[in-house]
């Protein structure tokens, strides 16, 4: 089965998803980024994310990714996911199966 490919912006995400990227990726995101061409051939650095029905291609550039983790108070000061906040976010989606099919997920 081909999932859907969406592009988009981190904001735009519902907070389920934006936790459970958070939970793939809990020492950041610059260095996860891929790159791709998009639609118009402009090369695109993008965060991937996939659930059971799509591959997120969520927009951002490594000075956008250092942005939101330093911005984020789910954070800490070292840009890792906090451990209260992480096992929060594990019991709130331990539900969601497609987690562990990220290849950065660790359970």
């Amino acid at each position: 089965m081909n999932k859907a490919r969406v592009i988009t912006d981190f904001e735009k995400l519902n907070s389920d998803l934006q936790e459970q990227i958070k939970l793939v990726y809990p020492e950041g995101y610059s260095q996860h980024l891929i790159k791709f061409q998009n639609k118009d051939n402009q090369t695109v650095s993008a965060l991937r994310f996939e659930t059971n029905e799509k591959i997120y291609l969520v927009r951002m550039s490594v000075a956008m990714a250092l942005q939101l983790i330093e911005d984020d108070d789910d954070f800490d000061d070292e840009g890792y996911l906090k451990e209260e906040i992480k096992s929060n976010y594990e019991d709130e989606h331990a539900e969601v199966d497609y987690l562990s099919e990220n290849d950065n997920y660790d359970e």
